[in-house]
């Protein structure tokens, strides 16, 4: 869904990322059977006598997968992603919140870097852009280390989440207000904006600075300039054109 969200002229200009039920994102469930888990430890199975590299080569590929599909929310969406979290966000919730550009939660959220209690080391994404996010901290370390716990207060703390709201209700409500107003601004400079973070966030400051100047070149001939300065004049029926569909050349 992340790859086709914006990109046929359906005028869609920010996304919010919620949980249905008791928690935003409770992990990877390792019972599932196309993991490939089970038949590898089942004595039974042809492929559970395999030598290790085929056995380990045979993994591979399903873990490139699983990093894609949440990179996609950064390669392939070119909107704003606003995380709005409650309950349990653990494991692979915290792989996907990562991917995410705003990032809420309520008091009650609690959060877990798991899968070192799992036995494995998390390999989705939360080790390499967690530390972009809140820095190389002795905290972050000790949750990686122990997979324990950590809540509201200490996300907001260390930077992981921008707003803790009371209740889910208010959760939502606040992630519409901010997801409203990202929509009524230029979706031209919208998108340019979150490409230059992300390629800046991987990049030296001159290499990121030549890479917006790239985008300005055109960026800045587009009539949204002198729409926002209509708008911020008092103009209320400014209104921003949608993007075009992406073209299949």
């Amino acid at each position: 869904a992340f790859t086709t969200l914006g990109t046929n002229g359906d005028d869609i200009r920010c996304i919010i990322l919620l949980g249905i039920g008791k928690a935003f994102c409770a992990g990877i469930d390792f019972t599932d059977s196309t993991f490939g888990l089970q038949d590898m430890n089942n004595n039974n199975n042809d492929e559970s006598e395999a030598d290790v590299a085929r056995r380990a080569m045979s993994f591979y590929p399903q873990i490139k997968q699983m990093q894609h599909a949440f990179t996609s929310l950064e390669t392939s969406c070119t909107l704003p992603i606003i995380a709005a979290m409650h309950g349990y966000c653990v494991g692979a919730g915290v792989d996907l919140a990562c991917c995410t550009d705003i990032r809420y939660c309520c008091d009650e959220s609690l959060f877990s870097i798991r899968e070192v209690k799992l036995g494995l080391a998390a390999d989705i994404g939360t080790l390499q852009r967690l530390p972009k996010l809140i820095g190389h901290s002795s905290f972050l370390k000790e949750l990686c280390y122990t997979g324990n716990d950590f809540d509201a207060v200490d996300a907001r703390r260390i930077g992981f989440v921008s707003r803790v709201e009371p209740s889910v209700p208010s959760l939502i409500s606040k992630a519409m207000e901010v997801a409203n107003e990202i929509s009524n601004v230029s979706p031209v400079a919208v998108v340019g904006t979150k490409k230059s973070l992300l390629y800046s966030r991987d990049h030296a400051v001159e290499e990121g600075l030549d890479h917006v100047a790239l985008m300005n070149m055109s960026g800045l001939m587009t009539d949204d300039l002198m729409r926002s300065l209509l708008k911020k004049g008092g103009d209320e029926d400014v209104r921003f054109e949608p993007l075009l569909r992406h073209s299949r050349l």
